[in-house]
């Protein structure tokens, strides 16, 4: 697949193809990052065909699919008689894509226990199956996807930071279908030609006022979700006009209402606690004890709700320019459990 076969014009999908076309030719790792459903193994296999290694395979694996137990073998294969019911010598997916590139999506569910392992097949290229001492050695690009915030992983310690960095070489985001503009109007178009021929339809027209109403709907599930929702729409039509059911984004989008609501319940619960312990995160009688929380599980909660003091916000977004102009970065000091920490003064000690 081409990068020319990929739908979009919207300036940040545009963006991605640039990524693409740069990063092809490269023989480095490739982390996608994006929601669920914004088509991050398409985006892995275009940059597979417009690489030098696309005349070789391209061996994918959702490594959240592979019970813990099975994945060691999955990736590196394993002997005859390495465990209960290894009766034959198996193959797994890094010497299938020799000299070709292996998606590994979902890579933020890979065990601890196994992120050594591929570390140092990404370091050495070199590999044993499990239950032998035979070392092989092959040629395989690896490119990784996840829908996680693999550098918060790695700050909790469920993820390793070397492996991170190894991963993290060349990083491409994908925008959420809500902020890829017209490119809704042509997926919608794609997808209506790709199920008329496959269902056997005859489908040619899309209503102005159904495009309009797709192209206002959130989609939470991004491309996947649009994608299905055109191919039932496409079984449900009798003639040559689409008529999708769309009453369904009606449901989808008041369900949507009620996440983003308890979301700012949640936001709203934790401001006001701090407020009552005026921003102590940590002690006996710190936000985090009142809420029954680990203190740096509700330090995580604060950072992916945007919670923070105002007056600290403002001058953080200050000293964030500054620092930026300068090129300096600024690490926040971390403090024992059982000490008394405030959010505000973490970020007060660094003026």
């Amino acid at each position: 697949m081409a990068t020319s076969d990929l739908i979009g014009t919207s300036p940040k999908f545009c963006a991605v193809l640039d990524d693409i076309n740069m990063v092809a030719p490269v023989n480095c790792a490739v982390l996608v990052r994006g929601e669920t459903g914004t088509g991050k193994e398409v985006i892995a296999q275009a940059i597979h065909e417009a690489s030098p290694r696309r005349s070789s395979r391209f061996v994918a694996l959702n490594c959240a699919a592979i019970p813990s137990a099975l994945l060691e073998s999955e990736l590196f294969g394993h002997e005859r008689g390495a465990f209960t019911g290894a009766i034959t010598q198996t193959m797994g997916r890094f010497q299938a894509a020799d000299r070709g590139t292996l998606f590994l999506d979902e890579i933020g569910d890979l065990p601890l226990e196994l992120q050594p392992k591929l570390l140092r097949v990404l370091q050495e290229q070199q590999f044993e199956r499990l239950g032998g001492n035979r070392t092989f050695q092959v040629d395989v690009r690896l490119i990784a996807a996840t829908n996680q915030d693999l550098w918060q992983m790695v700050q909790a310690k469920k993820f390793r930071a070397d492996l991170y960095y190894r991963l993290n070489v060349f990083p491409i985001t994908l925008p959420p279908l809500r902020e890829r503009g017209d490119d809704v109007r042509l997926l919608v178009e794609h997808f209506v030609r790709k199920f008329s021929d496959r269902h056997g339809k005859a489908v040619t027209q899309i209503p102005a006022d159904v495009i309009e109403a797709l192209e206002r709907y959130d989609w939470p599930g991004n491309i996947r979700e649009l994608q299905n929702f055109i191919e039932r729409a496409v079984i449900r039509t009798s003639g040559v006009v689409l008529r999708p059911q769309m009453g369904e984004l009606m449901i989808q989008s008041a369900m949507a209402a009620k996440a983003r609501t308890l979301v700012d319940a949640e936001r709203s619960h934790i401001t006001a606690t701090l407020r009552q312990t005026n921003w102590v995160v940590g002690g006996r009688r710190g936000a985090a004890a009142i809420l029954g929380l680990p203190r740096t599980t509700l330090m995580a909660r604060m950072r992916k709700l945007g919670i923070a003091r105002e007056g600290v916000r403002s001058s953080e977004r200050q000293r964030a320019g500054a620092s930026s102009a300068t090129g300096e970065h600024r690490s926040y000091p971390q403090a024992a459990d059982n000490d008394s920490f405030s959010f505000a003064a973490a970020r007060a000690s660094n003026v």
